[in-house]
């Protein structure tokens, strides 16, 4: 960050550590908090009598609640960032920040163009100013920080304001220099910039603009530096927080135990995903059955079901991992009637696969959109597909399709945009199979063997896998107490049951 202190500190985080796309600020977790907390209308089971706590109490724990959501992103999260905050355009909280500033402002000109000069204003922005750079410093820049003490002394520059000795523009130069001096290198033009620049009013505009920045890197420098530190604390201080939330809110597990339960009712029955009909012996059964109450999370059902408590931080992270998936099955169910419609007359062609595959994401892009219309998107499916396999065959000395076999090739492609196609189902279950061994083999940094058929969709699925893997280790890690309690009674109700 400081030029002082030569290189930032890199990131102890190995690259199969925790991840995420997005980057929201810490506003867009308290968002997410919110908009992802079960409603209190919806049924919930039963739990243990409610615990009366004063509204002091759960002021605290939505505070604890919201630090450890923020905790969880910045450890999960390597491209989290600090974002600075600006009203929206049009809001009355944007009219009336820009009312406030401009006030200022022309009251600061209005007094530096009095005669003489008056610097009440000016001097009490050099001590916000003070205030920010020695903000900015590291705990080793004592030089610095002595500098700034000693040049930005407010009792020296107000006296010397009432004795008319004092040169605001003197006063900037050094305030510039010391922002030179260890502001992060993606300032040093817009730092640059500000010697450009004259007139004290607009100078001092400036200043604060490119300040505001300053303390965005220096927060998102701290919080690269703290993250490898988060990391090995943040399982102990999750599990903490949670505990303490749960200690007033008692039935905070009930969609977790919902969760599990219903797993391993569905794995016990012995009617596993494929097809399978055989149980996991009773030493293997808790992992088992943890295993595949996360792969539920992938097709959860949002409309009818409240999400896990114990992953509700996660819940986006989930979410987009399911609408990922789907849009893949699509795509690999349409590569797949293709290619098993062309047979080898296609097969191995170089770049065809790529080029097919293009195509149909680039219209199943939409496809989790109100406005999408999927008759008429796998219609345009049938019709591309049957179009690239006409020039295809064309190209390589091989007869075109038939009207009667395109027209058969369209039905197919059309048929599958439905969940319930053998095809799309086999897919399905192929990617739930593949998805499993990352969550079994979660010692294993390598991929688990590639079912046939998701070939065209290897990389996107590998890297779901890693994702997917990731989340769970660390969410076992922080819950695993809480999780093996709930296991334990949950399987130990189900040998009683059989009894």
């Amino acid at each position: 960050m400081s030029k002082e202190s030569n290189e930032s500190s890199k990131e102890d985080l190995d690259k199969d550590e925790m991840e995420n796309s997005a980057q929201p600020s810490e506003e867009m977790i308290r968002k997410r908090m919110r908009r992802n907390t079960p409603s209190p209308h919806r049924l919930t089971p039963q739990s243990s009598p409610p615990k009366f706590v004063s509204v002091e109490e759960l002021m605290e724990t939505a505070k604890g609640v919201t630090n450890m959501a923020l905790a969880h992103e910045i450890v999960t999260n390597s491209s989290f960032e600090v974002k600075p905050f600006e009203p929206e355009e049009g809001s009355l909280e944007k009219w009336v920040k820009d009312i406030m500033h401009k006030a200022f402002w022309d009251c600061l000109e209005a007094q530096l163009n009095e005669n003489p000069p008056s610097y009440s204003h000016a001097i009490r922005l050099v001590g916000e100013i003070k205030e920010t750079l020695l903000s900015c410093l590291l705990p080793s820049h004592s030089r610095l920080r002595g500098q700034i003490e000693e040049v930005l002394d407010l009792s020296l520059i107000q006296q010397e304001a009432e004795n008319g000795a004092l040169d605001i523009s003197k006063v900037a130069l050094f305030i510039i220099d010391m922002m030179a001096t260890f502001c992060a290198p993606c300032r040093d033009e817009e730092v640059k910039r500000l010697r450009e620049i004259t007139d004290v009013v607009p100078l001092f505009k400036s200043i604060f603009a490119v300040l505001d920045k300053m303390k965005i890197d220096m927060a998102n420098f701290t919080v690269g530096s703290l993250r490898p530190h988060l990391l090995q604390q943040s399982v102990e201080y999750e599990r903490k927080k949670f505990q303490e939330f749960l200690e007033k809110q008692p039935n905070a597990l009930d969609f977790t135990k919902k969760w599990l339960q219903s797993t391993a009712d569905y794995v016990t029955s012995g009617q596993v995903e494929g097809g399978a009909t055989s149980t996991p012996n009773s030493a293997q059964l808790p992992l088992t059955v943890h295993n595949h109450a996360y792969l539920r999370l992938l097709k959860w059902d949002y409309d009818t079901e409240s999400f896990p408590e114990t992953v509700l931080m996660d819940q986006c992270r989930f979410q987009e991992m399911q609408l990922e998936l789907e849009q893949l099955a699509l795509v690999a169910s349409v590569l797949l009637i293709v290619y098993n419609s062309a047979g080898e007359a296609i097969s191995g062609l170089p770049g065809l696969m790529d080029r097919l595959k293009k195509t149909i994401k680039i219209l199943v892009a939409e496809m989790h959109t109100p406005s999408f219309k999927d008759d008429e998107a796998f219609a345009t499916i049938g019709e591309k597909m049957c179009l690239e396999l006409r020039e295809c065959l064309s190209q390589h000395g091989f007869s075109p399709f038939s009207t009667g076999r395109e027209s058969t090739l369209k039905g197919q492609i059309i048929a599958a945009k439905s969940a319930d196609n053998p095809i799309r189902k086999v897919i399905d279950s192929r990617i739930h199979t593949y998805l499993l061994g990352f969550l079994e083999s979660s010692t294993n940094k390598s991929a688990p063997v590639l079912p046939g058929g998701l070939g065209p969709i290897s990389k996107e699925l590998e890297e779901i896998g890693v994702k997917l893997r990731r989340l769970v280790t660390f969410n076992k890690l922080v819950y695993s107490p809480f999780y093996q309690k709930i296991l334990q009674e949950v399987l130990a109700q189900g040998e009683r049951a059989d009894v």
